[in-house]
């Protein structure tokens, strides 16, 4: 159903949010994960940053349909973010990442599912 090449960035950006709970988990909470600013705070920093550039291969290679399953404000936040993030790393509002961790990475994660089972569901 979907294009090789895409499926791969859709399973980049799943294990991106896998390594970003991993990294919420050990510390128990995310505020507590972005206070560790020697570790969990720039591993989750890059790791938003990777999700945004798969979001950016996927937009350049014209994969509008595996992009129209996930919400417009997701993809744009996510690159707006990560030019926060590349352009003023000490100025980034942890305030906003905590929010984009809780409230906008979950969404993705439900889209990135959705694609996954339509995918596993053609290929049977």
């Amino acid at each position: 159903m979907f294009n090789f090449k895409a499926m791969q960035r859709i399973y980049i950006i799943q294990k991106k949010i896998s390594f970003i709970e991993a990294i919420i988990d050990d510390k128990q909470t995310v505020h507590i994960a972005l206070e560790d600013e020697q570790n969990s705070r720039a591993s989750i920093l890059m790791h938003l940053i990777s999700i945004s550039e798969q979001f950016d291969k996927l937009l350049h290679d014209g994969e509008l349909e595996i992009l129209s399953y996930f919400k417009k404000e997701d993809i744009k936040g996510s690159y707006e973010l990560r030019n926060f993030i590349a352009h003023d790393y000490e100025g980034v509002d942890l305030y906003i990442v905590e929010d984009v961790i809780e409230q906008r990475l979950p969404i993705i994660k439900q889209s990135i599912n959705k694609i996954i089972k339509l995918e596993g569901e053609n290929n049977v």
